[in-house]
């Protein structure tokens, strides 16, 4: 059996059920605002492809998906991240979904018993965590915490450790933070992957969430060009259609940069047997070249926010995200704690911060804290919102 099986701790969905199990809730119905699975509909033009091209699941898809995928997923990323030039053939390959391809790129890239080699930041997205731990080796966790404005400290981490390092997973937009790493920091990490020979992946499925429509955030590959590495070396951006475009059921993502480690992964995958279906890859060539859908799903997040935080801010410490749709403020009491009375006295389940993150020596940086995903509708917002206020006018 692989050791790191027995190393994987349960899931954070896992820990809420069993925390709240034994507990009433005093309203009904119960407002979840714990998993990020979009509740927006999905867009017509990607189901109506789905509807009529299913027939295609008689056919058997290639690893490396259509050509007429990749070249819109190629005009995608020159058009978002202002690049000089993407090849289909070269810098682009499908996945099915960000989740797996992060997953699977570590048993790609790490030797086995390798210590420390995979970073990552803390809290994250448990993918990369259990990627490091399958692929033999214990992660290296960078706090992310109000002091270092929710992004990973590079300085923490010596030379030695860079050494050692094959992989460094970000996530920018961050989950659960919504910190954006900025160009600069951004170029310095691939300078140091340079140095060092690591490999960066960048999970940006968050970056098409976000409030300002003149202020998109930055991606690693439009760093990568802006320092004159326009082969993307060391550098693979993974996005998705499950926030971007309300399709999270459709399993639909791709991973974009550096060619000598998109031919590795893509040998990989073709022993791994992840090939997207024909209907799933037809309805995203729609979804990656329209992007009214997508302006129009960031209005109804902004509106979220813009209903939802001066309402929350007058009972708790509760910050502003860069992008993203989750909250992740401040509470007056242990998170567990938190999360159980307002699941008991109003009928709201957040999640308890420090299920995202781990124990380190400088303590664990989602303590405190629990995430709020604004997925649901506006309205159910509010009210939850409303809910945890007056909940905690009253128990604290």
């Amino acid at each position: 059996m692989n050791a790191g099986l027995t190393l994987l701790q349960p899931y954070p969905f896992e820990r809420l059920a069993t925390l709240l199990n034994p507990i009433e809730p005093a309203l009904s119905p119960v407002i979840p605002l714990t998993v990020g699975e979009p509740q927006h509909p999905p867009p017509e033009g990607a189901v109506a492809r789905l509807q009529e091209h299913a027939l295609l699941v008689a056919k058997y898809p290639a690893t490396q998906g259509r050509a007429q995928l990749r070249e819109a997923i190629a005009r995608w990323l020159k058009s978002r991240f202002a690049l000089p030039s993407v090849d289909p053939e070269r810098h682009v390959l499908p996945l099915n979904g960000t989740r797996e391809g992060l997953f699977a790129l570590a048993q790609a890239v790490v030797s086995t018993h390798q210590a420390g080699a995979v970073i990552c930041p803390n809290p994250f997205y448990q993918i990369y965590e259990g990627a490091a731990l399958l692929a033999g080796t214990q992660p290296l966790l960078l706090n992310c915490d109000e002091r270092n404005g929710f992004l990973p400290d590079l300085d923490l981490v010596t030379a030695a450790q860079w050494q050692n390092c094959q992989l460094v997973y970000l996530c920018t937009p961050g989950n659960p933070g919504g910190a954006v790493m900025p160009s600069d920091q951004l170029q310095r990490l691939i300078a140091l992957a340079h140095e060092h020979d690591f490999l960066i992946a960048s999970d940006e499925c968050y970056s098409e969430i976000y409030p300002d429509e003149d202020a998109p955030p930055t991606g690693l590959l439009e760093a990568a060009a802006a320092m004159g590495n326009g082969a993307f070396r060391h550098c693979l951006c993974f996005h998705s259609l499950s926030k971007r475009s309300n399709l999270p059921g459709l399993r639909s993502g791709f991973v974009a940069g550096d060619p000598e480690w998109i031919a590795h992964f893509r040998r990989y995958r073709t022993y791994h047997g992840c090939a997207m279906p024909l209907h799933h890859q037809i309805a995203s060539e729609w979804a990656w070249g329209d992007e009214e859908h997508v302006i129009t799903n960031r209005a109804r997040y902004r509106e979220k926010f813009e209903a939802v935080l001066p309402i929350l801010s007058s009972v708790l410490p509760t910050p502003k995200p860069n992008a993203g749709f989750y909250l992740w403020p401040q509470t007056p009491v242990d998170d567990e704690r938190f999360a159980q009375t307002v699941y008991e006295k109003a009928g709201v389940s957040v999640l308890p911060g420090r299920y995202l993150a781990r124990e380190t020596a400088a303590g664990n940086p989602g303590a405190m804290r629990v995430r709020i995903a604004l997925v649901a509708e506006l309205s159910q917002c509010v009210e939850a919102a409303e809910r945890i206020a007056e909940c905690l006018r009253h128990d604290w």
